[in-house]
């Protein structure tokens, strides 16, 4: 039997909707769903469980847990884009549940398919133990929000989402995937070769659960497909095959493209991830370029002095011959050289004091922030052009391709 388990966040039409899980919508409209049979559907949340009289839809749940876990993070990032200047960045829960890079991943596990399939008692048990592994595994990092059995279509099949989140530089606990597949300590496949759309922790994570998924089947006694399987038509289900043949005629093509698109990940860096950067660097390159006006200020200030006294000394001591006079003139000098060296620190005391004032920093740091956009912005807008053109050269050779 042929083991399921496809995951994703989005689709053509943006973030996939929760309400069909619980179906909490009129499902008179849906062809595919046997509105007589949804009444033996089966549904669970972190709140509830699968108590029958649900009180909170999976909508509602999901927003309470992100308002509960993440809601800090949103309002403390919103402070800081207010303070940085930056109030049009700020975003509500219902943002950051909508965006396809911090909304719920949904993950959909089915036994089979129409013609051969399990009863939904051993479907439901092989998913309970699959969930209770996956979170002794992984439940420090990712959370499982709510999962639904449907036996109101063809094939019975769970859909069940989930949450990834990790700590970020502020300390505060946020959606995010691959940090917290890091902290859960899952490399990437290949360790040799740079994180990139082809090589990233997401298909380490993804091989393991599948791994897992399947040997759960194996424990209640079926008999799984570990492996696709590529022998011959007589052994492949209809998609494989025509995935099969896809994959001989065009084995080489697709090698180009994938080579195409890592370079692509290389050179493309995200928006987010630029301001991110710039907002870390900053304010210690700041402080860090105080330490060394100040210290070249000193340096320069009492080069010039000492020039300038032993200068003058010397111009006393000529027009005196008695050693009398010239003991005076050294003293005299001495007492200077301290006055001098006395108001040095002074004033080196206040600049630093200056630069250092809550209000100019500020004004100093978005000075600095903004000029480095700008030299960014260049280098982004001359990357995306060698992508474009590297997109422009695939697509061109996958029409000839298509021709031949």
């Amino acid at each position: 039997m042929r083991a399921t388990r496809h995951n994703g966040r989005s689709g053509l039409h943006g973030t996939y909707n929760v309400k069909h899980n619980d179906r909490n919508f009129d499902v008179k409209n849906s062809d595919h769903i046997d509105e007589v049979r949804t009444q033996e559907n089966v549904y669970w949340d972190c709140y509830q469980g699968t108590v029958e009289e649900r009180t909170l839809t999976f909508s509602e749940v999901e927003k309470k847990f992100y308002e509960e876990h993440y809601g800090g993070h949103v309002d403390a990032q919103n402070l800081r884009n207010e303070e940085a200047r930056h109030a049009e960045r700020n975003r509500s829960i219902d943002d950051v549940l909508q965006n396809k890079n911090t909304c719920p991943e949904e993950t959909l596990l089915q036994l089979g398919n129409i013609d051969k399939t399990v009863d939904a008692s051993t479907l439901i048990k092989i998913s309970q133990e699959y969930f209770d592994e996956f979170e002794k595994k992984f439940g420090s990092n990712i959370h499982i929000l709510d999962w639904a059995l449907h036996l109101d279509e063809a094939t019975p099949h769970i859909h069940e989402r989930h949450v990834f989140d990790a700590k970020n530089q502020y300390g505060e606990i946020c959606p995010m995937q691959d940090k917290a597949l890091e902290e859960l300590g899952i490399g990437l496949p290949d360790p040799n070769k740079p994180r990139g759309r082809y090589n990233n922790r997401k298909m380490t994570f993804d091989a393991t659960c599948r791994e897992l998924f399947l040997k759960i089947c194996k424990k209640h006694g079926l008999e799984m497909e570990m492996e696709p399987i590529y022998g011959g038509a007589s052994y492949l289900e209809k998609a494989d095959y025509i995935v099969q043949k896809l994959r001989t005629e065009n084995e080489r093509l697709t090698l180009e493209n994938e080579q195409l698109q890592i370079k692509n990940d290389e050179l493309v860096m995200k928006i987010s991830d630029v301001e991110e950067l710039i907002d870390d660097i900053t304010n210690s390159t700041y402080d860090k370029a105080c330490e060394v006006v100040t210290a070249v200020v000193k340096d320069e200030t009492q080069k010039a002095d000492l020039n300038l006294l032993k200068d003058v000394e010397k111009k006393m001591s000529d027009k005196f011959l008695l050693p009398t006079s010239k003991t005076v003139v050294t003293e005299v000098f001495k007492k200077i050289r301290q006055k001098f060296k006395s108001a040095r620190d002074e004033m080196l005391a206040s600049i630093k004091k200056t630069l250092s004032n809550k209000e100019i920093k500020k004004e100093n740091v978005e000075m600095i922030k903004d000029n480095a956009k700008e030299g960014i912005k260049k280098k982004l807008a001359h990357y995306n052009e060698v992508v474009k053109e590297n997109n422009i050269s695939q697509r061109s050779h996958h029409d000839r391709e298509e021709v031949r």
